[in-house]
């Protein structure tokens, strides 16, 4: 999307349908672009984390503080995203914000109870949300399908490898899971930031 600044006091920004939005460079204006490209960075950094988390060089609190702040931000996302994604894939992809919300208080829970299973729904979720949202995009965005496709099929290689790594104990392999995952959905995630 192309952000203009009017007199630098006023944002003129085109919507998804082709309308404009002319608002105050306030900080609700500010907040509404960090959401807008904040997903861009904390896709690739949560499967950075994630993975540096499976390579034990990260404590548990680290993680549990992490979750902490991912519930936070996906609950304020979806609470200021709904008025602007109420139609079409940006109804979808605010459906994945709010169930990834669940997603995430689960894997949140997990640290205090030390529930293995917990920790399963949000890691697990959290590979197979988004490539649900990739695969309806995809349908919709014929330009960018292939991109969207292949943040689905690295979510879904990421799975069959992380469980196989887990089944096998072989944690190459579930790294490897994870790197084809964060690759995918960050691939995915950037293209639509920028095509938007």
């Amino acid at each position: 999307m192309t952000y203009l600044a009017y007199d630098g006091a006023v944002l003129i920004h085109p919507t998804y349908d082709g309308a404009f939005l002319i608002a105050p460079l306030t900080l609700p204006c500010m907040l509404y672009r960090a959401r807008e490209v904040g997903p861009a960075l904390l896709v690739p950094l949560a499967w950075g984390v994630t993975s540096a988390a499976h390579a034990d060089l990260l404590t548990d609190h680290a993680m549990f503080v992490a979750h902490v702040v991912m519930t936070v931000c996906l609950a304020a996302f979806a609470v200021t995203g709904r008025p602007d994604m109420r139609e079409g894939l940006l109804e979808i992809w605010w459906a994945v914000i709010v169930v990834g919300f669940f997603v995430t208080l689960a894997g949140t829970a997990s640290f205090p109870t030390d529930s293995a299973p917990l920790a399963g729904v949000a890691l697990f979720g959290w590979m197979l949300l988004p490539a649900g949202g990739f695969l309806a995009t995809a349908r919709r965005v014929p330009e960018g399908a292939v991109i969207y496709l292949a943040g689905a099929a690295g979510c879904a290689v990421g799975v069959a490898c992380y469980a196989a790594g887990l089944w096998l104990a072989a944690d190459a392999l579930a790294l490897v899971g994870l790197a084809s995952v964060g690759l995918g959905q960050t691939a995915g995630i950037l293209d639509a930031v920028v095509r938007y």
